[in-house]
């Protein structure tokens, strides 16, 4: 994983000289492996960069041991700072608690403290598979092909978005969780279990058949758009 990790960041040019970076964590597998990674790797990357941790703590899910992944995350050198988002209690009367809503929530707050601390660049743990996932999705629901970049600049900020777990599949980060033990604090999400995501997964397992091989095909088939074979 460490070594697709350099890759993604070299390819996409994710860190620059003096780069301010704010690690979105939930205390998931993702989230951890990449804030280890990205702590392990500021000893000796070329540029330097800083490193900052935030968990946004919402009032539906208490699933992370908050203190332990604080210690765990300290430990490896990186300050650690948690905000708590009512992503429930934004709710407006009669809407129902999605993915949708409880993400936008949660990246306006990542933003919104970005701006107000300074930092140029939000590293967040997506990885292949949910990058893969998320075009099929936009195909299937919205008739749109397009999906997370691995680089995102915003227009209206100045702030950028990075994943530097992009080139990485599920399954790697998994075997570098276990390898560095700190799986078994992953926490799920409660809401995720029927959502839209986990169909589309289902459905690429089932076209893929598990190869790898297929996956990276879909996830390079959005830098290699034959335009004159489209409408």
């Amino acid at each position: 994983m460490a070594k697709l990790v350099e890759v993604a960041l070299r390819r996409y040019e994710m860190i620059e000289e003096g780069d301010r970076i704010l690690v979105a964590v939930s205390g998931g597998k993702d989230s951890t492996s990449l804030a280890y990674d990205l702590a392990m790797k500021r000893r000796w990357w070329p540029e330097k960069y800083e490193l900052r941790a935030i968990h946004i703590a919402t009032d539906f899910c208490s699933c992370c041991k908050k203190s332990a992944l604080f210690d765990l995350l300290e430990s490896w050198g990186i300050e650690t700072v948690s905000v708590d988002v009512p992503v429930i209690g934004r709710l407006k009367p009669g809407r129902s608690m999605n993915c949708y809503w409880c993400s936008t929530q949660r990246r306006t707050e990542l933003i919104r403290y970005a701006m107000a601390e300074g930092f140029n660049k939000i590293a967040l743990g997506h990885h292949l598979d949910d990058i893969v996932e998320t075009l099929m999705m936009n195909m299937l629901y919205k008739g749109q092909f397009s999906a997370m970049l691995p680089t995102l600049r915003y227009k209206k900020y100045p702030i950028s978005i990075i994943r530097p777990l992009a080139l990485c599949e599920e399954r790697q980060v998994i075997a570098f969780a276990e390898a560095k033990g700190f799986r078994s604090a992953a926490c799920t999400c409660p809401y995720g279990r029927d959502s839209k995501r986990r169909e589309v997964r289902e459905r690429i397992a089932g076209l893929s058949g598990g190869s790898s091989q297929l996956k990276r095909n879909l996830f390079d088939s959005m830098s290699n758009v034959n335009e004159e074979y489209l409408p």
